[in-house]
C-alpha cells in the first residue's frame, strides 16, 4: 500500500508530505486548488515522462518520493532479476532538473524508467473517467474474465505450457533455417568431398609419386650411365680383363715381399667390388624399363592432386586430409540436424495436441462461468442506477492457439432495455463506462489482492442517489484494497475512512497549494461545503453529518 508521498518544489507545491492509511481515502478541494498536481506527481512515480515546466522557483530541481509497504514474496523475483536490494518499505524517488535531466531511484539505487514502470504497475493504478481504454482491450477483458471466474491458475498453467510450445517452435524454426543454409552448400560440399575421395589420400603418397615421376623423367640419362658402368667393366675397355691379368702377374710373386702380397689382395678386392657394381648396374637397368601406362597413370594422379591443392590454397597432403574430414563431418552434421528436426516436429505435434486440449478445457470453463459473472455485474450496475444495463462476454473458439488460449472474447453492452448488445466501446457513454469499470474493480477487489487504486473524479456527471451508491461501492472496495478517490461529491466524501483536502493559500507574492488531513469537525465542514458551496448553512452541516452517519 502507499504509505506516504513527499512532493518538493513541484508546480504550486513548495513542500508537501501526505500520509495515507489503508481503506478508503478521499481527496477534495475546489476546482483549480491543485488536485491535478497530486496526480502529476504520482505520474512521475509511475514512470511517466517529465514535464520540466512544473519545476518550482525555489531551486533548479523538483523531486517526488513515495513510500510503499510491499509483500516480500510478491516482489522477491523482480528485485533479484534487476539486482535491487529488497525492503518491505519500498522508497521510490523521481528527480527532474531544470537542465532537462531526469533520474529515478528504487531504494536509493538508480534505475531506468522501464524498471520503474514495471514495478509501479504492480503498486498503483490510476483510473479516471476518461481512462477506460482497458475495457476495449481484449487481453484485459480475458484476464478480467479469468480472474472473476477463478481461473487464474488454469490460465497461468496454459501460458507456461504455451511458452514452452512457442520456445520449441522457435528452436525448430532456427534449426530449419540452419538446415536450409547447410543444404544450399551441400551440393558444392559434396562435390568437393567426392573430388577429395577420388584422390585416395589414405592410399597414395603423393610426395613419393612425385619423386617416382621425377626419376622416370631422367630415365634415359640413368640407363646410359648404368650401361656405361657395365661397358667399361665388361666391354671394349676390358677393365675386368686388365684387372685379371694384373692379378695373375702378382700371384706369381706371392711370398717374395709382404707389400706385394698386400697389393695383390687389395687389387683382388677392387676387382670383386667393380664386378659387383657392374652386375648391380645391369640389374637396375633391367628393373628400370620404361612403363608408359604407369607413368601416364601417376602423372594424372599427381596433376589432380596438385590442382586440388591449388584450388583450396593448401600446402600438402595432410591439409587435404583435414579438409576431407571436415567436409565429411558437415555431411554428418546435416544428417544429425535433419534427424533432430524430425524428432522436434514430432515432439511439437504431440505438444500442440496436448496444449490444444488444455486450451479447450479452459475455453469451456470460461463459457460456463461467463453468464454467472455477467449476472453479478448486472446486479452491481443496478445498484449504480443502470438497472436496464446488460453486459455480456461473447466467447468464440479461435482457429488457432493464442497466447491466452483459443478464446476470442468481446464484451457486449446494452444500456437500455430493448436495445441489442454491441461492443462496449461503441455503446457506452463516459459515465456508463466509469460505472462499469467501478463494478468490475469492485469484483476484482474481492477476487485478488489489488494494488493501490486511485480514482480521479470517476464520479463526474452523477449526483443524487447514483452518487450515494458510488460512495457505498467505494467504501466496500476500501475494505479489500487501499482506495484513493479524488471527488467533488459529498456522498462519496462522506463514505471515506480518511479525508484529505487540497486548497490554495497566498504566501507573499505567490499562490501555493497545500494538502491537509481533516479531523472529524473539519470533515463535516468540507462535506457541507460540497453540499452548499462557499456559504455553509446550519442545514448543510446537519446534512453533512447525516451523510457521514
Amino acid at each position: 500500500m502507499l504509505k506516504s508521498l513527499e512532493i518538493n518544489n513541484f508546480a504550486l507545491i513548495d513542500r508537501a508530505e501526505l500520509n495515507f492509511e489503508s481503506g478508503f481515502t478521499v481527496i477534495t478541494g475546489e476546482t483549480g486548488s491543485g488536485k491535478s498536481i497530486l496526480l502529476n506527481a504520482l505520474g512521475l512515480i509511475l514512470g511517466e515522462r517529465a514535464d520540466f515546466n512544473v519545476i518550482g522557483p525555489d531551486s533548479d530541481k523538483s523531486y517526488v518520493e513515495a513510500l510503499f509497504l510491499v509483500d516480500s514474496k510478491k516482489f522477491e523475483d523482480f528485485f533479484k532479476e534487476n539486482d535491487l536490494d529488497f525492503s518491505s518499505e519500498l522508497i521510490l524517488r523521481r528527480e527532474i532538473q531544470r537542465s532537462g535531466k531526469s533520474r529515478a531511484f528504487v531504494n536509493d539505487t538508480p534505475v531506468g524508467l522501464n524498471i520503474l514502470k514495471e514495478l509501479t504497475s504492480h503498486l498503483l493504478h490510476i483510473h479516471s473517467q476518461y481512462n477506460t481504454v482497458e475495457l476495449r482491450d481484449v487481453t484485459f477483458q480475458l484476464e478480467l474474465l479469468d480472474t472473476l471466474a477463478g481461473l487464474n491458475n488454469e490460465r497461468a498453467n496454459y501460458i507456461r505450457f504455451y511458452s514452452d510450445y512457442r520456445q520449441s517452435k522457435s528452436e525448430l524454426e532456427k534449426w530449419k533455417q540452419e538446415f536450409q543454409l547447410l543444404s544450399q552448400k551441400l551440393d558444392y560440399d559434396q562435390f568437393q568431398l567426392e573430388e577429395l575421395l577420388k584422390l585416395e589420400l589414405d592410399k597414395h603418397n603423393y610426395d613419393q609419386i612425385e619423386s617416382e615421376l621425377m626419376r622416370f623423367s631422367k630415365s634415359e640419362e640413368l640407363v646410359a650411365a648404368l650401361h656405361a658402368i657395365s661397358d667399361h667393366f665388361y666391354g671394349e675397355a676390358q677393365m675386368d680383363v686388365h684387372l685379371k691379368n694384373s692379378l695373375s702377374s702378382l700371384e706369381k710373386l706371392v711370398g717374395i715381399d709382404n707389400a706385394i702380397d698386400e697389393l695383390k689382395n687389395r687389387l683382388h678386392a677392387v676387382r670383386l667390388e667393380l664386378k659387383d657394381i657392374a652386375s648391380e648396374a645391369d640389374q637396375i637397368v633391367g628393373n628400370f624399363e620404361s612403363n608408359p601406362k604407369q607413368i601416364d597413370h601417376l602423372t594424372h594422379l599427381l596433376d589432380d592432386y596438385q590442382r586440388v591443392l591449388r584450388k583450396h590454397q593448401l600446402n600438402n597432403q595432410d591439409d587435404l586430409k583435414h579438409l576431407k574430414n571436415e567436409l565429411a563431418g558437415k555431411n554428418e552434421n546435416i544428417s544429425d540436424l535433419e534427424q533432430k528436426i524430425t524428432q522436434k516436429e514430432n515432439s511439437i505435434e504431440k505438444l500442440e495436441s496436448e496444449l490444444h486440449q488444455v486450451a479447450m478445457d479452459l475455453h469451456k470453463k470460461r463459457i460456463t462461468a461467463s453468464s454467472g459473472i455477467s449476472n453479478v455485474i448486472k446486479e452491481i450496475l443496478g445498484e449504480l442506477k443502470l438497472k436496464e444495463t446488460e453486459l455480456e462476454f461473447s466467447l468464440n473458439q479461435a482457429s488457432h492457439l493464442q497466447k491466452d488460449g483459443v478464446t476470442e472474447i468481446q464484451m457486449l453492452f446494452s444500456a437500455n432495455a430493448g436495445l441489442g448488445k454491441v461492443p462496449i466501446e461503441k455503446a457506452a457513454s463516459g459515465g456508463e463506462l466509469s460505472r462499469v469499470m467501478l463494478a468490475l474493480q469492485k469484483l476484482l477487489s474481492e477476487k485478488k489482492t489489488l494494488p493501490t487504486i486511485l480514482f480521479d473524479e470517476i464520479d463526474t456527471g452523477v449526483s443524487g442517489d447514483v452518487a450515494q451508491k458510488i460512495g457505498v461501492l467505494l467504501q466496500k472496495m476500501g475494505t479489500n484494497c487501499q482506495l484513493i478517490a479524488i471527488s467533488h461529491l459529498p456522498q462519496v466524501a462522506a463514505r471515506s475512512n480518511t479525508h484529505l483536502k487540497v486548497e490554495k493559500e497566498k504566501s507573499g507574492a505567490r499562490t501555493l497549494s497545500k494538502v491537509m488531513k481533516l479531523n472529524e469537525v473539519e470533515r463535516v465542514e468540507e462535506i457541507a461545503r460540497l453540499l452548499s458551496g462557499e456559504i455553509i448553512s446550519p442545514a448543510a452541516i446537519e446534512n453533512a453529518r447525516a451523510l457521514m452517519n
